[in-house]
């Protein structure tokens, strides 16, 4: 059993030389929520160094609200600014010998197009018109994937290590209180469930089913490097073997 580890990253949160020690997937900020050209450059060096694959992390250009409210734009408009942000990263990542491996939205985008099959297709679209290689992230029984699929593009499921769960699958939004879980004992109890049952325990106590094939713990929290690093090693204990999408 294998998966794979990712985080968000160049979005200027202080902790990404630590997370890159433990992740095997880096989602890079464009420069639209967060980050610019050289933030790109450096968190693009930094994953190579360690060898980590990297992903472009588009949002909204929302830097004020770090791509978290919901902007709604028509579908052309979100594919513009989302196939501009991927190809930014990509020239970037090209500099420094590296391929994108794959797209996860950011924040808000990733949320809407969760349920709104027009934003899914707008960013499948956008993607699949500079590679149809990349793998896109999304919720598992999302729109996202089923765009993505319908795209021609290669899809991976997503897990949420510190986000808390609704009965539907979806996330707990975060100005709900415990959305984002930072007991460390709790995330770590969550991660060995997940994986070894397929099941995440929703807020109201119902077990939902999930397939999934990367788990994300996020970058932008306090201790989020130590957390990654611990569940890591937690998924080491059980005998996960903890790799990119892209590894042999």
């Amino acid at each position: 059993m294998r998966i794979d580890l990712n985080a968000d990253v160049g979005e200027l949160a202080g902790q990404d030389a630590e997370l890159m020690t433990c992740i095997t997937s880096a989602n890079v900020a464009c420069g639209a929520h967060a980050g610019d050209e050289a933030v790109m450059a450096d968190t693009v060096r930094l994953a190579k160094a360690h060898g980590v694959a990297v992903g472009a992390h588009p949002g909204f250009p929302d830097r004020e609200g770090f791509g978290r409210r919901d902007l709604r734009m028509p579908p052309d408009a979100v594919a513009a600014f989302v196939a501009e942000q991927v190809q930014a990263l990509a020239a970037i990542a090209s500099q420094h010998g590296v391929r994108l491996q794959h797209v996860k939205p950011h924040g808000a985008l990733f949320n809407i197009a969760v349920e709104d099959r027009s934003m899914a297709d707008a960013i499948a679209r956008a993607i699949a018109s500079i590679d149809t290689a990349l793998i896109l992230f999304g919720l598992p029984g999302s729109h996202l994937i089923a765009a993505g699929a319908a795209a021609g593009l290669p899809t991976a499921r997503e897990v949420f290590a510190d986000r808390a769960y609704r009965a539907d699958g979806t996330l707990l939004p975060r100005s709900e209180p415990g959305a984002v879980i930072h007991d460390a004992d709790r995330v770590l109890a969550r991660v060995v469930t997940m994986v070894k049952e397929r099941v995440v325990v929703a807020v109201d106590g119902t077990r939902v089913p999930l397939g999934f094939d990367t788990m994300c713990v996020h970058g932008d929290t306090p201790g989020a490097a130590q957390l990654a690093a611990q569940v890591r090693a937690a998924l080491v204990r059980d005998g996960i073997e903890v790799k990119s999408l892209s590894s042999a």
